[in-house]
């Protein structure tokens, strides 16, 4: 049966004879799933920047739209994903997921073979990319579920963090895995990468097709070994979170942190070429963009212990605090708008410092999220949901506005300005109702 008819984590008996194995199995699992999930879900931003170079006529702000819509499309399904394990359970939902990931994958590689495949046909295969960004509104409120409070934390914080490397590690693996036919002539020919004088071949499909092996094996092993608990509630039984306050409250800061991570992950190479790329020698994006959501996927995972121990709620103001000095950096120190590639290095310092913020006040809102909703584990697992649901919708609206303030001012700057006002608001109500003395939910 795939349905498991008793689950009571917090009884330390059953937690110890059963119930921590099917746990740590589960996580396991489905972080491995995660990664996957991040990875298809943030191979454009990777991808978009060799188009050009391999004859895609795409405009500045046409490529932003690429790297953007999988943030649209990963949002939108996040809030669907949200409702869906309390209905189906954790077996279906992440078995299913897995294999419909295929979809963009294949899809994308073979768009790229094509040089006449038009723009919208992108838009679409990037909509589906979404697909990935979805499944953390799904992924994450199962563990916590599957997890005592004690550890939730702890646990939330690896599968967040772990599977945020998939971000890293898309951006890291697809310069190498394009620049052989690592699948022989089974994915197509080489494309020209022209490069000033220089032309090399390069093998763009196969970032992404790399992916398909591995959520195929992923999609298998899902439907072997993960069950569902027995925890239900109808769609209508679940829109109740809606009526908390505290409900918008964690919409916000989760914006703030995970907002930050995932649209800064998707902006960044784009950011680089952009600013930086006009002056001679200028720096390729992809050896640069992988660092930061590195940064703020291993923090994310080293935090989520501290996290259990020190409370989520001043972590996630030290969080704000970090990233509203890092923006101004960004502004004051003039790295958006740079007279030589002098500012480049402290340019990406900067980026990185910002990304490491991030990735403190993710694993911080999700120590906090279970505490404040610790009333009701499914209203909680909801929240996570529909928090993360909302904040994925950063690569677009990073993404997005970064291109039309770049293309409207020629600088990022407005934009810069408009998140510093931003986290100045998240980090007011953190401070007021979950950190300070006397606050209305301390935690």
């Amino acid at each position: 049966m795939s349905w498991i008819e008793r689950w009571e984590p917090e009884n330390e008996a059953f937690w110890s004879k059963t119930g921590s194995a099917i746990a740590w199995r589960t996580l396991a699992i489905t972080t491995a799933s995660l990664i996957l999930s991040f990875a298809s879900w943030f191979m454009m931003s990777a991808i978009v920047v060799r188009l050009p170079a391999i004859g895609f006529s795409f405009t500045t702000m046409q490529l932003f739209w690429l790297a953007a819509m999988p943030g649209l499309a990963g949002g939108t399904l996040r809030i669907v994903n949200t409702f869906l394990i309390p209905i189906f359970g954790t077996q279906a939902v992440v078995t299913t997921a897995n294999f419909l990931k295929l979809v963009p994958c294949v899809g994308v590689g073979l768009a790229i073979l094509d040089a006449n495949t038009p723009f919208w046909a992108f838009m679409l295969l990037a909509f589906a990319a979404g697909l990935g960004g979805g499944d953390f509104s799904s992924f994450m409120p199962s563990t916590s579920m599957f997890f005592p409070k004690r550890l939730q934390g702890t646990a939330l914080g690896i599968q967040a963090g772990v599977g945020n490397f998939g971000v890293s590690l898309v951006q890291f693996v697809a310069p190498w895995i394009i620049g052989f036919a690592v699948f022989g002539d089974l994915a197509g020919g080489p494309q020209s990468f022209v490069r000033g004088a220089v032309s090399k071949p390069i093998w763009l499909q196969n970032a992404a097709f790399v992916w398909v092996p591995f959520l195929a094996i992923c999609g298998v092993a899902s439907f072997l070994w993960l069950r569902s608990l027995p925890v239900r509630a109808s769609f209508r039984e679940q829109l109740d979170i809606f009526k908390e306050k505290h409900t918008w409250f964690c919409t916000i800061t989760y914006v703030m942190t995970f907002g930050s991570f995932s649209g800064f992950s998707a902006a960044f190479p784009l950011m680089i070429k952009q600013i930086y790329g006009g002056f001679p020698d200028a720096p390729d994006p992809l050896k640069y963009a992988f660092y930061g959501p590195l940064v703020g996927s291993l923090v994310r995972v080293l935090f989520g212990f501290v996290a259990d121990r020190t409370g989520g709620a001043a972590l996630t103001q030290l969080s704000g605090l970090g990233m509203i000095g890092c923006v101004a950096w960004l502004i004051l120190g003039g790295l958006l708008t740079p007279a030589s590639l002098d500012a480049f290095p402290m340019f990406v310092a900067a980026m990185l410092a910002l990304f490491f913020f991030s990735g403190v006040g993710n694993a911080a809102t999700f120590r906090q999220y279970p505490i404040i909703f610790g009333h009701s584990p499914r209203q909680a697992a909801g929240v996570l949901g529909w928090t993360g649901a909302v904040a994925a919708y950063g690569p677009f609206v990073f993404a997005s506005l970064i291109g039309k303030s770049i293309t409207a001012t020629g600088s990022a700057l407005p934009f810069f300005c408009g998140a510093a006002a931003f986290y100045a608001i998240a980090t007011a109500i953190n401070w007021w109702y979950y950190t300070r003395t006397g606050c209305e939910r301390p935690c």
